[in-house]
């Protein structure tokens, strides 16, 4: 079948007219009706992690299954879905129930291709890679699997439900189930981007009574403040550690990074309480490094995790963030801008200069 999708070649994205084949035993098509534009999306355009080119991206799709392979039992033609990460579901990891960490996260996520090599995707007979995320979502139609495939109630937007697969998951699973914030806590995140905002809403959620925004934009800040942030720290004009030190006395519970930078991991790590939690989760190029501060850190008890996907299974977060958002109680819906798919370039320009907090192009 003929689709249109979104192409990197050589960092560079243009539409273009593609082959898809039909879904294997064990995969699902997926007509898209809009996806995402994610941080992790850019990072690959831009070479920085181990992704082939030319390839399909995206990964944050919402559609409606088309076709089913023979194994498939999940979902059927016609049913509403989110396509989140992929995973094996026969390591250790996924059978504890921690598919994020699965031990072959990054082959199924960021090889752009199948376990065999091959790809679904093709241009006048020549394979385009895809795959991405298990799902390569930057297109008409997507194949995606069972184990990466979520079904969607039909009474909410489902044009609105693609971000849930990473980035607003991320950023709320990060509080919920990766830090375990709890009522009462004190709680800051730097970077009040999408995931960043996410966590915002997520730790008001929980019932923690201080909760922090840290960035450098002032909308951003000031729509943080909307959305649960009890106070707000432009890191452009006051140092944020000394900031957050001066308004909680202590340091915090917790404090997540969103950006990946050394710099501000530091910052944030040192701004904690004894016995004080630091979640990471910005998307940095490979080798990356950052310095603490030994003593203060382990004179403390302070810890420092990483966490991927908010540490989500999926099938059972999702619709609790849908089920959130229903009551009002996950505005998630405030930060998105939408967008034509013949205008994802635009999506993504204003996504890294700030202009939208969270882009999805819908595909008409």
């Amino acid at each position: 079948m003929k689709i249109r999708a979104a192409v990197t070649r050589d960092k560079k994205i243009a539409i273009e007219e593609l082959d898809i084949e039909d879904p294997r035993e064990s995969e699902i098509l997926v007509k898209v009706v809009a996806t995402g534009v994610c941080h992790t999306d850019i990072v690959v355009r831009d070479g920085h992690l181990p992704t082939p080119q030319p390839v399909v991206l995206g990964h944050e799709g919402a559609g409606i299954v088309e076709k089913v392979g023979g194994n498939v039992t999940k979902v059927a033609p016609g049913d509403h879905v989110v396509m989140s990460f992929n995973s094996c579901g026969g390591c250790p990891s996924c059978a504890d129930h921690a598919p994020a960490y699965c031990l072959e996260f990054f082959p199924r996520n960021f090889f752009a291709t199948r376990a065999d090599g091959s790809s679904g995707l093709s241009q006048n007979g020549a394979p385009i890679h895809s795959n991405f995320f298990g799902q390569s979502s930057w297109a008409t139609h997507a194949l995606c699997h069972e184990r990466n495939v979520v079904k969607v109630p039909t009474d909410v937007p489902l044009e609105l439900m693609g971000p849930l697969a990473c980035g607003v998951q991320t950023g709320a699973g990060a509080v919920i189930n990766a830090l375990k914030v709890g009522v009462g806590k004190s709680f800051a995140v730097f970077g009040a981007g999408s995931v960043g905002l996410s966590a915002i809403m997520a730790a008001r959620v929980v019932g923690a009574t201080t909760i922090i925004a840290v960035d450098l934009n002032a909308d951003r800040l000031a729509f943080a403040r909307e959305v649960g942030a009890t106070h707000v720290i432009d890191s452009g004009t006051e140092n944020a550690t000394e900031a957050l030190m001066k308004l909680t006395g202590i340091g915090l519970d917790f404090v997540l990074d969103t950006t990946g930078l050394a710099p501000v991991i530091r910052a944030a790590v040192m701004a904690l309480a004894p016995r004080g939690t630091c979640g990471i989760l910005g998307a940095s190029p490979l080798g990356s490094e950052f310095t603490l501060d030994e003593v203060h850190f382990m004179s403390g008890g302070r810890r420092l995790m990483g966490i991927v996907e908010g540490e989500s299974e999926p099938e059972l977060f999702i619709p609790t963030l849908i089920e959130l958002y229903r009551q009002g109680r996950f505005p998630f819906d405030r930060m998105v801008k939408f967008y034509d798919f013949a205008d994802i370039n635009t999506a993504i320009h204003d996504s890294e200069t700030g202009r939208s907090i969270k882009p999805i192009v819908r595909m008409g």
